[in-house]
């Protein structure tokens, strides 16, 4: 396709923006791992009580609800709630070729958004807080959507 190469500034600021994602998405995950290696508590598993190198001396209160390891796997399951449809969403409106700008301020938007979502959430900011830096975030999603829907039935 003609919109999906390099020199199409649309699809260049959509691969950043979709880039910055994958990194947010698989980091958290890896947050949520040194969180429970730290507190050594928040398994997900029975499996994990098995003793190993990491966990000498399992207990079965090492699977109870943790606070701060459950946080991140939260905010971890948001993330891979909402940053999917970004990129389908996103992907999609590359291939309608709209305003580079439009393209920046929506892409770059959500980014932004997930980011402050992150933040809210990870500093247990009120839920207004987070449900703003959510709702901007969907919000954008929903608009490239119905942009290409507008686009292409038009």
């Amino acid at each position: 396709m003609d919109a999906m190469n390099l020199e199409n500034p649309v699809f260049v600021t959509y691969l950043i923006a979709s880039a910055i994602m994958v990194i947010k998405v698989m980091g958290q995950g890896w947050v949520t791992v040194y969180r429970m290696l730290k507190v050594g508590s928040g398994y997900a598993s029975r499996e994990d009580l098995k003793q190993g190198l990491i966990n000498k001396t399992p207990d079965p209160t090492q699977l109870e609800v943790n606070e701060y390891v459950d946080r991140s796997r939260r905010i971890h399951r948001n993330d891979l709630e909402n940053i999917p449809s970004f990129w389908i969403a996103g992907l999609l409106f590359v291939v309608v070729n709209p305003s580079v700008l439009l393209a920046q301020i929506l892409m770059y938007g959500f980014v932004i958004a997930r980011l402050g979502h992150f933040w809210a959430y990870s500093t247990e900011r009120s839920h207004e807080v987070r449900a703003t830096f959510y709702t901007i975030g969907s919000g954008v999603v929903v608009y490239m959507a119905c942009h290409v829907l507008f686009v292409v039935l038009m």
